[in-house]
């Protein structure tokens, strides 16, 4: 039986989200992790870790956090033929990225207002 078209355009966009995130996930390790960081090794790294992105087909995205995730991605490939100093760009990277977790995160944990006053009838 063949799959529908549905089922078809589902994998396609699980599989170029899944690029995505493992994009953006090598490229903030690389830039948190290495000490002796350079523009070549930059580029490098970025052109590998564009061959494995490039094999998957882009899919529009709708979700907000998605949509940044995509921005953020586009940005580092962009800062590969930049000529800005490559501390410059791993703190813009790195401070992106952050906000991009907080932003997941904020979504995930709500801290409950007024908690004690849940309580007050009990007494």
């Amino acid at each position: 039986m063949a799959a529908s078209k549905k089922a078809i355009e589902n994998a396609n966009r699980l599989r170029y989200i899944r690029a995505l995130e493992r994009f953006h996930k090598s490229i903030i390790s690389y830039l948190s992790n290495t000490q002796d960081l350079t523009d070549e090794k930059y580029k490098k790294k970025i052109e590998n870790g564009l061959k494995l992105l490039l094999r998957v087909e882009e899919v529009a995205l709708y979700k907000g956090e998605l949509q940044d995730l995509q921005k953020e991605v586009k940005k580092m490939i962009q800062y590969k033929d930049s000529h800005k100093d490559i501390q410059d760009i791993k703190e813009d990277i790195l401070y992106s990225a952050n906000q991009l977790e907080k932003s997941k995160n904020a979504r995930r944990y709500k801290k409950e207002k007024h908690s004690k006053s849940k309580y007050s009838d009990w007494e």
